[in-house]
C-alpha cells in the first residue's frame, strides 16, 4: 500500500475518543499510557479516516541542565517561565503503519497547529517543545529528522512523590524544537515580555537555595521572648523568604506553602523534628515572627543572599517610590517606601523608608 504524506492530517482527539487513544498508548507504547494531567493536549493523526499516530503534549520538565543551559536562563527566571514549554511526553506509530517519513510529517504538522490549539486550550502561548529519548530504544532519528535540536542528556534521574530517585538511570537524549523564531531570546532574556507573562513572579528553589537560605538570618536577634520557642528564627524566616519568592503572597499563603514541604524540604529548612517527622512553623508563628523582626537586619539578609546567589550583575538599577496605604509613622505621617531594583537580575537591591515630600 501506497501512503500519500500530503493526506495525512494531525487534529486534537475528541472527548468521545479519548478512551481508545489511551488503550492504543497502552497496549502498543512501551512506556504506556499517560493521564491527563493540567495542561495537555492529545492528537491523533489520520490518513482517510485511518488513525496511524497517537502524539501527546503536556507539561516540561521543572529541571533539565541540558535545556537549561540551551534556554540560558537562570533559576529566578525558569519557574516563572516554565509554562511557556511543552514536553512531547508521548509519540507511538501506530502497527502497520511505519512508513517512511511518516513520524516526521506528523512532528511537522503539530508544529504548525501547536501555538494556536495551546491558546486557544489555555489561554496563553507556548515557545518551545522538548523530548526525551531513551537511547536504549530510540536514537532520536525521527526528531532530527523534523529539525529538532539535541542539547544533551539527562542525568538519569526520575522524579518521584518523595522527590528525585535515589540512583541515576539510563540517562536520556534531551530534544528541543523552537516554536517561535525568536523562542531562545525570548525565554532567556532577563524581563519577560507582558504578553509572555503568566500569573504572578516566582521562582522555584533548589535543593542548594533551601540550604543557604536559614543561614542568612542566623545573625539577626530574635525579637521572640524565650520561652515557648518552638522553631528556630532562621527557619522561620528561611520558609517565608523561600515562600515569597515562590510567589507566595500573605500569611496564610505563606502557610499553605509551608505546610506543602515535604519531608527532605523540611530538613533542608532546619525544621524542627517531632515524633519521627518535620514540622513547619504555623500560621500565627510566620505571622508574629514578621510583625516582630527589625525590617533593617531582615534586608540586610536578604541583600546578602541576594548577592551569594543573584547570577549576573546589574548594569543599571531603577528606583521606584511608593506610599504605603495605611500605614503612618510614630508622628502620624504617611510611610514612603524607595527601592533600588537592577535591571538585569530584576533583584531588589534594597527598600528605605523615605523622608516626607513637601
Amino acid at each position: 500500500m501506497v501512503v500519500d504524506l500530503k493526506q495525512v492530517l494531525v487534529r486534537p482527539v475528541h472527548q468521545s475518543e479519548e478512551k481508545r487513544y489511551q488503550d492504543l498508548m497502552q497496549e502498543y507504547h512501551y512506556l504506556g499510557s499517560l493521564p491527563k494531567i493540567s495542561e495537555t493536549l492529545w492528537y491523533i493523526a489520520t490518513w482517510l479516516n485511518e488513525w496511524v499516530a497517537l502524539i501527546s503534549f503536556s507539561a516540561p520538565a521543572l529541571k533539565c541542565k541540558a535545556r537549561d543551559r540551551w534556554i540560558g536562563w537562570d533559576f529566578r527566571h525558569q519557574y516563572d517561565r516554565l509554562k511557556l514549554l511543552t514536553n512531547n511526553s508521548r509519540f507511538l506509530v501506530l502497527p502497520d503503519w511505519h512508513y517512511p517519513n511518516l513520524a516526521s510529517r506528523v512532528l511537522s504538522l503539530c508544529h504548525k497547529r501547536l501555538c494556536k490549539d495551546w491558546q486557544e486550550r489555555f489561554g496563553h502561548p507556548v515557545l518551545l517543545m522538548e523530548t526525551f529519548v531513551d537511547p536504549k530504544f530510540f536514537i532520536g532519528t525521527v526528531y532530527r529528522a523534523a529539525n529538532w535540536v539535541y542539547v544533551g542528556d539527562t542525568k538519569g534521574f526520575r522524579r518521584t512523590r518523595q522527590g528525585y530517585s535515589s540512583t541515576a538511570q539510563l540517562p536520556k537524549m534531551v530534544f528541543v524544537k523552537p516554536l517561535h523564531a525568536k523562542a531562545h531570546t525570548i525565554l532567556s532574556q532577563p524581563i519577560l515580555e507582558p504578553r509572555y507573562r503568566i500569573g504572578g513572579h516566582k521562582i522555584m528553589l533548589s535543593a542548594k537555595h533551601m540550604l543557604s537560605l536559614p543561614d542568612f538570618f542566623r545573625e539577626i536577634p530574635d525579637p521572640r521572648r524565650g520561652q515557648g520557642r518552638r522553631h528556630s528564627l532562621s527557619t522561620v524566616l528561611g520558609i517565608v523568604a523561600g515562600a515569597v519568592l515562590c510567589g507566595m503572597r500573605g500569611y496564610q499563603a505563606i502557610s499553605d506553602w509551608a505546610q506543602s514541604l515535604g519531608p527532605k524540604a523540611r530538613e533542608r529548612f532546619n525544621c524542627r523534628r517531632e515524633n519521627g517527622s518535620y514540622v513547619v512553623p504555623s500560621n500565627n508563628v510566620i505571622r508574629d515572627v514578621l510583625i516582630r523582626i527589625d525590617p533593617a537586619e531582615l534586608d540586610r539578609a536578604l541583600q546578602r543572599w541576594n548577592q551569594a546567589h543573584g547570577g549576573e550583575n546589574d548594569q543599571a538599577l531603577a528606583i521606584d517610590g511608593k506610599t504605603m496605604r495605611n500605614a503612618i509613622d510614630e508622628q502620624g505621617h504617611q510611610i514612603h517606601i524607595m527601592s533600588a531594583i537592577g535591571h538585569q537580575t530584576k533583584i531588589c537591591h534594597t527598600q528605605k523608608k523615605s523622608v516626607l515630600c513637601r
